[in-house]
């Protein structure tokens, strides 16, 4: 029967209590890249897409993104389908009720520069004429697949907001 004690390795080593050094900037931008709580603006064909990514296939919840209904609980938008110049004061409406930092995300050739309705004339040229984008994410309607590299992109530039960069 062999002993294995708990202050020593495989080899008989002992272990050394590790110590972990950061800056607390990059604590927080950890936290927030891994709990992003979306709140969906799905107006057209490319909710279905949005939806399909936060089902059990493509899971949206092993990025740690909730959805959530309340736009004060929420920090990511994601607009996705056409804005029509009704939409956009709803959205510009929610978009100042999140809490900073808040991001959005464009979804579909419609969200990003009005898609095949471009020449409507209520119909908005992307949606970055009404809140600042992000992400932006391509196709009609995209993936899910592009969605989540979408999500993964931010989460990126989430985890590099306020860090400087020394030479």
């Amino acid at each position: 029967m062999a002993v294995i004690r708990l202050d020593s390795d495989v080899d008989g080593a002992p272990i050394l209590p590790g110590v972990v050094t950061t800056s607390l900037q990059r604590v927080i931008n950890w936290s927030r890249k891994s709990s992003l709580w979306y709140m969906l603006f799905g107006i057209a064909c490319c909710a279905i897409e949005m939806m399909a990514t936060g089902a059990s296939r493509h899971d949206f919840d092993r990025f740690g993104m909730i959805f959530r209904a309340s736009p004060r609980q929420s920090d990511l938008m994601i607009v996705a389908g056409t804005v029509n110049e009704k939409m956009a004061d709803v959205i510009r409406t929610l978009y100042a009720q999140m809490a900073e930092p808040r991001y959005v995300l464009a979804m579909g050739a419609c969200a990003t520069n009005g898609g095949p309705y471009h020449d409507l004339y209520n119909v908005v040229d992307g949606v970055d004429r009404v809140v600042p984008v992000d992400i932006y994410v391509p196709g009609c309607p995209p993936r899910p697949e592009a969605l989540l590299h979408a999500v993964l992109r931010l989460q990126e530039k989430i985890s590099q907001e306020g860090i400087r960069r020394t030479a």
